[in-house]
């Protein structure tokens, strides 16, 4: 399905953000108490498997949609060792506020509790940018992150980065202004974060097309990353370069496969 650019103005509350979230044109959904969810527990046979692997929607993309795309199956025809949870986080979570505390409390929290070791956040477009503010809230057992063609804040955020000389400087400079820190900017904290030379966070892996139109903040972000790190392949803010970059981070051997000798394995 060909994407087209979607602007919303958003409510304050978890995420903070009063700009355009991009992703699916499609109708707003109703902020349901638990969130929905998409289960895949096919990563070891006949028990829990100790990796959790959550894949975050893009703004207004159905859960099921990434399935029909191949997402899941991609991870099944690996033998990777993973379970596979896709909530249905849309934009109505962000709008309320509470999508913060429900991806925490319905997903991440239980999958701890359950003994599960290690928990990778992937996600699309809004996703990418849901999934890179919960890792820099709540890094317990995060193991890493996929962005994938993410959302990376207003375009005057971005803007102001890019004239301050890139990510580096602009920290610099922000922390060097007398200015007290507000905490409900969270597309400002997310890029303190990941502009921290000494940041200790969970790795972010960065995926996108050439053509992206999001890709102004997608180069800038790939300043801060290790090369190896990020992923670049033709198309734009869509499904065929988006399925490509994921097979390619699915090969990177990052996530355990069934039937090896590593602890996070069944």
């Amino acid at each position: 399905m060909q994407r087209r650019a979607v602007t919303l103005a958003l409510a304050t509350g978890a995420f903070g953000v009063t700009s355009g979230l991009a992703g699916c044109a499609l109708p707003g959904g109703r902020s349901s108490v638990p969130m929905d969810v998409i289960r895949d527990d096919g990563g070891c046979a006949s028990t829990l498997a100790p990796t959790l692997l959550v894949l975050l929607p893009g703004r207004h993309m159905p859960p099921a949609e990434l399935v029909r795309e191949g997402f899941v199956a991609a991870v099944r025809q690996r033998g990777l060792a993973v379970d596979v949870v896709l909530p249905d986080a849309h934009i109505g979570y962000v709008q309320d506020g509470s999508l913060q505390s429900r991806l925490h409390d319905e997903v991440i929290a239980p999958a701890l509790a359950q003994g599960r070791r290690r928990i990778w956040l992937a996600g699309i477009s809004m996703g990418g940018f849901v999934a890179l503010a919960y890792a820099r809230r709540d890094p317990r057992g995060i193991a890493g992150v996929l962005a994938m063609a993410p959302y990376l804040g207003r375009m005057s955020l971005l803007q102001a980065i890019e004239e301050r000389g890139g990510p580096a400087a602009w920290r610099t400079d922000a922390l060097a202004r007398d200015t007290p820190r507000n905490s409900d900017d969270i597309e400002r904290e997310v890029w303190l974060d990941l502009a921290d030379p000494q940041r200790n966070g969970p790795p972010v892996w960065l995926a996108y097309g050439e053509q992206d139109r999001l890709g102004a903040g997608h180069r800038l972000l790939a300043q801060v990353l290790p090369p190896q790190q990020v992923s670049v392949v033709p198309g734009g803010h869509d499904w065929p370069p988006w399925r490509t970059l994921w097979a390619q981070w699915l090969d990177r051997d990052l996530l355990p496969r069934a039937g090896t000798t590593s602890a996070d394995s069944c």
